[in-house]
């Protein structure tokens, strides 16, 4: 395990990380998770408040945990906090991060789902519904890029990109649950094939 970064958080940075999460909110078409690339870039690029194992391990547990995916945006916040020095600091980047990414989805998805209900039968509503499709897809191809090559260094880790690959096809061309592949990956890992 990584030790943790030694931060120092001005009102500023707590305002700029609200207002971050704010625009992210408004970027997040299919879920928070879709606009993991930006927070990965924001957090542990531009301004290094977590390390990239602090990151992945943030997206990993709450994917794991049960509960709404958006977990992930809450222990993002709190390890930002805690990276600050204080147990007060790691509550306030979870109230941060969660409010910013929270609200403006929730009111946007709100009013808009009235207006889109009342207007359903529109040809440009049906069109809007069909052309947001690739855009989800391509955020969340962008989400597992980041995910894959924060963990796989080296041209010695092509298993691991066969099996997603093969995952990939298996869940695009099969009718194959989701939580089948997630065991079959669990038990290669755990016999080291992958």
């Amino acid at each position: 395990m990584n030790p943790p970064l030694h931060i120092v958080l001005s009102a500023a940075d707590w305002l700029s990380l609200f207002g971050h999460y704010l625009l992210l909110s408004l970027m997040s078409i299919g879920g928070a998770i879709s606009t993991t690339a930006e927070m990965h870039r924001y957090l542990v690029e531009q301004h290094q408040w977590l390390t990239p194992a602090q990151f992945n391990d943030a997206v990993a547990i709450a994917q794991a945990a049960p509960g709404p995916n958006v977990l992930f945006v809450a222990l993002m916040g709190w390890n930002v906090g805690l990276n600050a020095g204080s147990w007060l600091a790691a509550v306030m980047g979870v109230l941060v991060t969660m409010t910013g990414i929270m609200l403006p989805s929730t009111t946007l998805t709100y009013l808009a789902s009235q207006w889109l209900h009342r207007n359903r039968e529109r040809r440009g509503v049906r069109a809007f519904k069909q052309g947001m499709a690739p855009v989800v897809v391509g955020l969340l191809v962008s989400t597992g890029i980041i995910l894959a090559t924060a963990n796989a260094q080296s041209a010695s880790d092509w298993p691991l990109w066969a099996l997603s690959a093969a995952a990939g096809l298996v869940i695009w061309r099969t009718r194959i649950h989701l939580l089948w592949l997630l065991a079959a990956g669990a038990a290669l890992g755990w016999f080291r094939l992958v």
